[in-house]
């Protein structure tokens, strides 16, 4: 088990539950200091189509982030929406994804 960002994030990127994760589970595409620089009126169209993920494989399920996400992205993947069920993927893949990129290529 494990929490699930959800759409509410996306184009927010608030990273506020960042800091508060005891074992740094939480990643975006940019890094949460890039983000915190981008001017709060710009986010919108900077991060569009953006937002953090929770990598399933690390997280430990003490509900820290969840508690300081300010836009309620933030979900035990029990409890997650079903209009929002997909985001259990889209945040597993980003891992997965990430994964890859840095494996070194087989020969």
């Amino acid at each position: 088990m494990a929490y699930v960002i959800a759409e509410p994030c996306v184009a927010t990127c608030d990273t506020a539950c960042v800091p508060v994760c005891p074992v740094d589970c939480i990643h975006g595409p940019l890094a949460a200091d890039e983000i915190s620089r981008i001017p709060e009126g710009e986010r919108k169209t900077r991060l569009a189509g953006l937002q953090l993920y929770i990598d399933p494989e690390s997280c430990i399920c003490c509900g820290a982030c969840e508690n300081e996400c300010p836009v309620g992205a933030i979900f035990d993947e029990d409890e997650l929406p079903a209009e929002w069920q997909r985001y259990r993927e889209i945040n597993a893949r980003f891992f997965d994804d990430r994964a890859k990129e840095r494996a070194p290529e087989e020969t």
